[in-house]
Parts: structure tokens; sequence; C-alpha cells
């Protein structure tokens, strides 16, 4: 699908006029670090520390959850019980630990290419994440210099609800101080597709992951990119799109 194309039927969905990209909030691990390997091999390890073989495509599968409710999912699938808060919280602080010791991550190809063009044209970046892991978020200022401050950060510590829910991408609304036909989603997980499908903002699927691409479509993408790469290079085409195509209420 094109961009236009995608950008009309987006439009028609939701009966917005049109979309000026004023905000764009962006997803971190797995878009703008290629961390969901490690956090896998992390996930995967606290599991067998438990006893429990888990496939390693299943936490790309689950990316976007908060800690928390990652490990309610875990145990409710293989224990068939709800862990306490405070296992919650023992386990997610070894799984961040089990991550820690992994050798540094790299930052994604792509994604200071995309971050400099946003800038350049003005608009607003806010990140987006459902980590709230200091591993990475501590780098983001190094990484990406002058595109995050504390301020447009929203964290798995500031909402109650994590992606598929609508929350964190309605909370970056409101950091970015934009509504929805003024913004774009960039991510590359399903369920954190969901959650900017869910919120109403134009969303960007980029799939840099071992899953189907489809799998992006299907949790309501407006459009699909086989890399960040690929996606960066497209960036100056979407957002012409979007700043030039109406909705005619045909």
């Amino acid at each position: 699908m094109t961009p236009k194309l995608a950008v009309q039927k987006f439009l028609e969905r939701h009966n917005y006029i049109k979309v000026v990209p004023r905000a764009a909030l962006i997803d971190m691990d797995g878009t703008l670090y290629d961390s969901m390997p490690s956090h896998a091999r992390a996930w995967q390890q606290m599991m067998a520390e438990l006893g429990v073989d888990v496939p390693r495509e299943q936490f790309f599968m689950y990316e976007g959850r908060t800690g928390a409710s990652q490990i309610k999912l875990l145990f409710e699938k293989y224990f068939g019980v709800e862990p306490t808060e405070q296992q919650c919280a023992d386990l997610y602080r070894r799984k961040t630990e089990l991550f820690a010791e992994m050798p540094p991550v790299e930052v994604m190809p792509g994604a200071a290419e995309m971050l400099t063009f946003l800038k350049e044209i003005g608009v607003k970046c806010v990140l987006v994440t459902g980590s709230g892991q200091r591993t990475l978020l501590d780098r983001l200022q190094r990484d990406f210099p002058g595109i995050f401050t504390p301020d447009t950060i929203v964290s798995s510590r500031d909402v109650r609800h994590g992606k598929p829910h609508a929350e964190p991408y309605l909370k970056g609304l409101e950091v970015a101080g934009f509504r929805a036909d003024e913004a774009i989603v960039i991510e590359n997980a399903p369920l954190g597709v969901e959650a900017g499908h869910r919120a109403g903002i134009f969303t960007i699927g980029v799939n840099t992951g071992p899953i189907d691409p489809a799998a992006l479509a299907d949790a309501g993408a407006d459009l699909v990119y086989d890399s960040m790469t690929d996606f960066a290079e497209m960036l100056p085409l979407v957002v012409y799109s979007l700043l030039t195509t109406m909705n005619n209420f045909n």
C-alpha cells in the first residue's frame, strides 16, 4: 500500500479531515535500539531459573507490556496462578540484572537518521516505552542528543496500563500537547501497534524482529516497513503524504 492510500484509509476510518504531524510518539526497544534479542534472552533465562523453557520468539510477541504485566501473563500461562506484587518486583529485578549483564546493545540502523529528519522539520519527538529499566533510558541523550528530554519520556512508571492498552500513547499525546490527528506512532511490535491504533493515531509498524510482518498489519498498522533503514528513507514521503492528503467525506 502506498503512503497516500494508507493515509486516505486512515482518515476515512477515523473521520479526520487530515493529519498534520506535529509530534512523533516513538517506541524504544526494537525501534531505537536493537535490544529485543537481549531482552528476549534475559526473559528466557529468568524463566529457565524457574524451571520453564519458553521459546525465545515468544517474547518478541510480548514486547510492549510492562514488566509486571508480562510476569503475570507468564505465570498464568505456565503455572496457572497469579504472582504476588512482590514476586513481580523480584522477578523483574532479576530480569533487569540479566539484561544488564549482556553486551551493550547497538543503536538500530536508521534510527538516528529518522530522528534527525523529524527534528529538522520541527516534529516533537516523545518516547513511549513499556520499559522502566534505566539501562537504555540513560543512553538516550548520548545516542540521540537533543531529541528527548526527561519531560518527553513516557515509561512504564507513568501509566497504569501498558501496551496494548491505549493509555501509553494517550499519555504520549498529553506530554506532546497535541491531538491524535496531529501525531504519528512509530512502533516495531504488534502490542505497541495495537496501542497506537486504539489511541486513534496514524501508526507505522517497522519490522525489526523475527515476526511475520502481517502481525503488524493485523494489529492495526497503517503502514508496515521491513526495517528502520527502509522507513527512514521513506519517511519524507510519508510526511508529505500526510500533509497533502485530505478526507473529502464522500
